[in-house]
């Protein structure tokens, strides 16, 4: 009976001990390293990548709640949420330029849900960004709009990036396609114009 017992306690320590790190996806030095999106959104993926055929540079632009240059600035743990105790990922920006919902040359700070942080978008502090964001869900979560879709990397002179992902998704988008690179004040007009084209007369 007392071997019994001390077996059982041996094996909760152990799970304790090692699922810990597993669970939280390596937590290196202070912040967690690069995050994940939250819930996956309409047209996604788990592993970020839209359905081909099913995305444009337009889906993007109307579907996200959020839109904002910036730089990560920390990733950390987030307060567990919803009466389920979801675990979350908060990471922090500074916003340099705002498109939509955020507030600018101010710090921003959003939730991800930690199950989507091995699901290979990640995040790392430094990064340069400009993201479309899903409006947060009731449990206050968000994620990029199509995973890696809704995520575009800046240059040092705040031209926005295009992934090879992203070239091959928007290449026939009349607005962005077959552009690898795109000056901001573009990138703005082409956003500006893909929401005009489908509001409703």
């Amino acid at each position: 009976m007392h071997g019994r017992r001390c077996g059982s306690l041996l094996a909760v320590f152990l799970l304790t001990v090692c699922a810990g790190p597993l669970l939280w996806g390596q937590v290196s030095g202070s912040p967690l390293r690069p995050a994940p999106r939250h819930f996956p959104g309409p047209g996604s993926t788990p592993g970020g990548s839209p359905p081909s055929g099913t995305f444009s540079f337009g889906h993007i632009a109307r579907t996200a709640g959020t839109i904002f240059a910036g730089t990560v600035t920390r990733i950390e743990p987030g307060p567990a949420t919803g009466g389920t105790a979801v675990a979350t990922v908060a990471i922090t920006f500074r916003v340099e330029r705002s498109l939509r919902g955020a507030v600018p040359a101010g710090s921003l700070t959003i939730l991800e849900w930690l199950g989507l942080w091995s699901s290979g978008q990640r995040y790392k502090v430094g990064d340069h960004l400009l993201l479309f964001l899903y409006a947060p869900s009731k449990l206050g979560l968000t994620s990029s709009v199509g995973g890696a879709m809704g995520q575009f990397r800046l240059d040092p002179m705040g031209r926005i990036l295009l992934s090879d992902a992203q070239l091959s998704v928007f290449q026939s988008d009349p607005l962005v396609g077959g552009r690898s690179r795109i000056a901001f004040k573009d990138f703005a007009q082409a956003l500006r114009q893909a929401v005009e084209e489908q509001e409703p007369e």
